[in-house]
This record gives structure tokens, C-alpha cells and sequence, in this order.
């Protein structure tokens, strides 16, 4: 690979470097930074619009704030990339051999001018009024800003920080990075007056800021350094909790991500030539087979709403199929609180939601799934993606801990299924019935499908299937991993000649205690295989259940830790996941 000159880039080892260059300098800055972006994210994947976007906002910060002294706190942190060059990291982003030395998002580990380890969105309002107030305490005189975009005004959480920001009445500088967009369009009624304040170049009467009591100026040449510059320069050491609104372009620089914002605002990666994937994107996923099951269903039911918080492709709802569900489709913006709310709501009035986001963002719901729908009992669906150890692996978006939170509240049935058919199943079931909520775990890895008929109807609770019935060992598969205890089967049988036992637990809130009473006879040990966290998880359920017996229990999962951008074999091998490993304790604990 011919290597790339970056004549102004590679000579800003930190901010003031940046602030040394004149115009000219900074102009060929501004395109080796989208040179580098561009060439690093076509081949190594990662947030391409937001970083593009936020291009020459992020030099005009450093040209006038002083960091670390003065606070940055990123939103999200997914349009930090420029902000890790300009703080001595642009090897990173330079050199294909450095790709990984750096996350994909802020982190405090790797550089002092990072505050937080930030993947998720909304919070960087509230964590400046933090330290806003800390720095008052100290009679400190620094600058903090808090930077928020892509639609992140409307989460609940920025809406609290900006609250206690106007209370605080003190240094807090807010630049909303107002792109027009969220991940997909925005929504909201917020985004009427961002559009009011566009309009009128930030001179509207009508202007939220103001009125939660803000300072507030308005820059729309957002992508213009010298006006930004200007603009930073004049709220630079306020007194007063301020607004600056600017204006930018998603995507500028390329012209994919400039017409295609939604498909750019992440992106694996792509031929930079064409902007296009060089694979077919053919592959079965379960986002195209939730989207295209849950628009079938639609037809049928004019009372089913299919609920996204501002990640559709999610749910495989492609601005096509968002198109085609109109009003039985809806995106509540980023806000899962709100969608897991709203989905109580429309359950209690008789319609039929089913509600689909990321493992990880089902964190932020916990308080509504428990209050809102569980005590209530309220019908609902819940999709949870990338709930599995083969899903994203960046530590702040970890899948692997959604077991011990949603099968732990009450009232609420976790299914896990193993199949696409199995799934659809499940689905159909849940959207019919209507006395229990119902969550449902995709499955992680590759898409596999049932040989025979499937179970259709799952309201007698907690009843297991034994796929294969033996002896001597039961192996519990849930979910993901129900393959992975009949490779386990297989090799007892080859290595013992043992036929071991093999359920599907399909239930991870509850035992089926008659199944598990029945095991007692004619098997010493019993194998629990689950994609996700040990602790609190579905084999210590099992372990406990059979902890005055003399049944041995071997539980495997994942342990309770953050880690990051993990290799998924050495992750699998490091918790013993493997049909080899699993097999040789199993030998080891009969031979005993």
C-alpha cells in the first residue's frame, strides 16, 4: 500500500500547533483531516458523516479554547476523530499499521485531552454541569463545553443537563452541532425550532434556549473556520450558561455522505471510488427478516406499531419500508426511555407495539421496563439486538449484559430463540397474546434455521425442549449457543461414546422445574451454555436450583467485565466457549 503524504497533518502533534497556523495552513489542515478520515473509514469502518461534519468546528475549538485546562466533552464522541488528530493522535488515523491504536470514540486511557469514555448519546450536557460545578467549588476560572449533534437533543438526558445548566448560571458553553439530522432524519418537536432558528439565522423570538434561559448566538457558516473561530472567541470565559448553534453539513467533503447521510452516518467498509460496498449485502440478517416480517404482519393487523429510537436499519426499517408502514411505524428519536414508555402505553390501549433496539441501549430503559410496563403487565414487545458476545465490541456498546438486567424484573418473559423460525414464532406469539410484556433475544452469529416444525404458542411458561434426550450429561444451549451444546453432544458421543442429553431452554426467566427434576435421574452433570454475563445470569439459576443435589453444574458465559475491542475467538477461548473446552471439563468431571 503506497503510503499517504499528509503535509500539514503530520506536523500538529497538539492543539498548539493548530493554533500557530495561518489560513492557508489551516486549509490544507482541513484537507489532509478528510483525506485521512476518508482513507481510514473506507477501510477500516467507523462513523463517517458526523467526523466529516464536524471538520473544521473541531479545529476552530482548539484555535480558541485551551484543553485540557478548558473541558471539551463529546457527545457520543463518534465526531471526535478530528479532536484525537489534533490532540497527538493522528498516526491513528494516518499510518493503516496505527488504525487500532486509538477507539472509536473518546477515552480518557488513551489521552488527557479526552475526559470520559462516551459511546452513548445525550449526556455530554449533563456531564459538564459536573464539572462546571466542581471548577466553581475550586474557584476555578477554565472553560467547559459540552459539544452535542446528530440528533441528541432529543434524548431525556440532555434535557436534564440543560436544565440544571441554566440553573447553575455559570460557565457552561453548549455548541449544538446542528446537521439537520439524528442517525436516520430527526424526530421531534424540538427539530421545529432548530428549523425556525436556520430560518432566521438564530433572530427568531421563539427560541428554546433563550427561554430555559441561555445565551445564545448562532453561526450558520458551520463549516467555515474563521466564522466559527469568531463565533468561540466572543463566548470564550463567559459567565453565563451559553448556547452556540451552528450549522454544518453531514458528510462534507465526500459526496456519498453528503447525499446518502443516513447510510454514512456509520459505515463498514467501502470502495471510496464508487461509495459503494464491494460486497452484494445479500447475506441473511435478522434486521431484513424482523423488517420484513413485521410489514406482512402490518397487513394483517392494523393495530401492530413498529417503534424505533432513531436506529431503524436496527429492525431493518430502510427509509423504503419506513415508507411502506406510514402510520404503523414510529420513531420517537433518540430517546429508548420514551419508546419503552410509549410502548406500555399503546399496549394498555388495546394496540399491538413491538419496540427493537441494541442490547446496550436497553440499559438506558431499565426504569420504564420495570415500572412502566412490568409492574403494569402491560403487553408489549421488545426486540433486543446485538445481545450476544458476536456483536459489537466496543466497551461502551457491549451486548453481553442483558440477560442479568431484563430476566431479573418480574413479570416480564425473556425468550431466547435459536432459529429464524423459532423467532418469527416467538414474535407472532408475543404480538398476539395479551397478558405478559415479552422481550426477545436475537440470536448471535450466523443466521441459522429450523429442520422441522417449531412451537407456536408459548404461554404455558417456561417449558423447556430436549432436542436430544441421553444420559449422564444435559447440555442447556440457550439462544445463540444451543448449537455450540450439540457440537458438545456430538464429541461425548465420539470421544465417551455418552449420549448426552440436549434442551433448549427457550425461557430465560423461569425454571422448568419438572424438566430439571427429571435430569436428576440418569445424569450427573448438567451444562449451561449462555451469550452473555455469568453473573446474574441464567446458569446461576440452574446452579442454584440444583445446589442441594448431587447433580454437578458447569455454567459458561461471560465474565462481569468491561473490555474492549476484543477478538471474538480469543473472547470465546478466554471463557472456554468452545466445543473442545466445554467437552474436556465435561470428561474431566465424569472422570473423577
Amino acid at each position: 500500500m503506497e503510503k499517504e503524504e499528509y503535509p500539514y497533518l503530520s506536523k500538529v502533534s497538539s492543539p498548539a500547533d493548530v493554533k500557530a497556523m495561518d489560513a492557508d495552513q489551516l486549509s490544507g489542515l482541513v484537507a489532509d483531516i478528510r483525506k485521512a478520515l476518508l482513507l481510514k473509514l473506507s477501510r477500516h469502518g467507523g462513523h463517517v458523516g458526523p467526523n466529516l461534519g464536524m471538520v473544521e468546528a473541531t479545529i476552530a475549538l482548539h484555535r480558541v479554547f485551551n484543553s485540557p485546562a478548558d473541558k471539551l466533552v463529546w457527545d457520543v464522541s463518534h465526531q471526535s476523530y478530528t479532536h484525537k488528530m489534533l490532540t497527538g493522535r493522528a498516526l491513528a488515523f494516518m499510518s493503516p499499521e496505527h488504525y487500532d491504536d486509538v477507539t472509536g470514540y473518546t477515552c480518557p486511557w488513551e489521552n488527557e485531552h479526552d475526559l470520559f469514555e462516551i459511546g452513548h448519546t445525550s449526556t455530554s450536557v449533563a456531564l459538564a454541569t459536573g464539572l462546571a460545578k466542581a471548577r466553581d467549588l475550586a474557584g476555578g476560572h477554565n472553560n467547559v463545553i459540552a459539544i452535542i449533534g446528530d440528533g441528541s437533543l432529543s434524548g431525556g438526558e440532555a434535557y436534564e443537563g440543560l436544565n440544571m445548566a441554566a440553573e447553575l448560571g455559570t460557565n457552561i458553553i453548549i455548541v449544538v452541532n446542528d446537521n439537520e439530522m439524528s442517525i436516520a432524519e430527526n424526530h421531534g418537536g424540538y427539530i421545529n425550532n432548530l428549523n425556525l432558528l436556520r430560518a432566521t439565522q438564530g433572530k427568531a423570538e421563539c427560541n428554546m434556549f433563550k427561554a430555559m434561559g441561555f445565551d445564545y448566538l448562532y453561526v450558520e457558516q458551520g463549516n467555515d473556520i474563521a466564522a466559527l473561530t469568531a463565533a468561540f472567541q466572543q463566548v470564550k470565559d463567559t459567565p453565563k450558561p451559553t448556547v452556540v448553534h451552528i450549522h454544518t453539513l453531514k458528510g462534507k467533503g465526500y459526496e456519498p455522505a453528503e447525499q446518502r447521510k443516513e447510510e454514512f452516518h456509520w459505515h463498514m467498509p467501502w470502495n471510496l471510488a464508487t461509495g459503494r460496498s464491494d460486497d452484494d449485502g445479500d447475506s441473511e440478517n435478522y434486521s431484513d427478516i424482523t423488517a420484513s416480517f413485521l410489514l406482512g404482519a402490518m397487513k394483517r393487523d392494523p393495530k401492530l406499531v413498529a417503534i424505533s429510537a432513531a436506529v431503524p436499519t436496527m429492525m431493518g426499517f430502510t427509509p423504503e419500508r419506513r415508507a411502506e408502514a406510514g402510520k404503523q411505524y414510529v420513531d420517537v428519536g433518540i430517546a429508548e426511555a420514551e419508546a419503552v414508555a410509549m410502548s406500555s402505553g399503546l399496549a394498555k390501549a388495546g394496540a399491538h407495539p413491538v419496540f427493537c433496539t441494541a442490547s446496550s441501549f436497553f440499559q438506558r430503559t431499565y426504569d420504564q421496563l420495570s415500572q412502566d410496563v412490568c409492574i403494569n403487565r402491560s403487553p408489549a414487545t421488545f426486540i433486543v439486538a446485538a445481545g450476544t458476545v458476536l456483536g459489537m465490541n466496543d466497551v461502551t456498546h457491549l451486548g453481553f449484559f442483558d440477560i442479568p438486567l431484563i430476566s431479573n424484573i418480574p413479570n416480564m418473559v425473556y425468550l431466547a430463540p435459536t432459529t429464524v423460525e423459532e423467532y418469527l414464532a416467538m414474535l407472532q406469539w408475543s404480538i398476539n397474546q395479551n397478558k405478559d410484556p415479552v422481550a426477545i433475544k436475537l440470536p448471535g452469529g450466523p443466521v441459522r434455521h429450523s429442520q422441522g416444525k417449531v412451537q407456536t404458542d408459548y404461554s404455558r411458561l417456561n417449558q423447556y425442549e430436549a432436542t436430544r434426550r441421553g444420559s449422564r450429561v444435559a447440555l442447556l444451549g440457550l439462544g445463540t449457543f444451543h448449537h455450540l451444546a450439540t457440537e458438545v453432544a456430538d464429541a461425548l458421543k465420539q470421544q465417551l461414546g455418552v449420549e448426552a442429553t440436549v434442551v433448549n431452554p427457550r425461557y430465560i426467566t423461569g425454571l422448568d422445574t419438572a424438566m430439571l427434576d427429571s435430569l436428576k435421574a440418569g445424569h450427573q452433570v448438567v451444562v449451561t451454555i449462555e451469550d452473555g454475563q455469568l453473573d446474574g445470569g441464567f446458569g446461576e439459576k440452574i446452579a442454584r436450583y440444583y445446589g442441594p443435589t448431587a447433580v454437578r453444574v458447569l455454567n459458561y458465559g461471560l465474565k462481569k467485565e468491561f473490555v474492549d475491542r476484543y477478538d471474538y475467538a480469543a473472547m470465546l477461548s478466554d471463557s472456554r466457549l468452545t466445543a473442545p473446552q466445554i467437552t474436556a471439563d465435561v470428561v474431566s468431571l465424569l472422570n473423577e
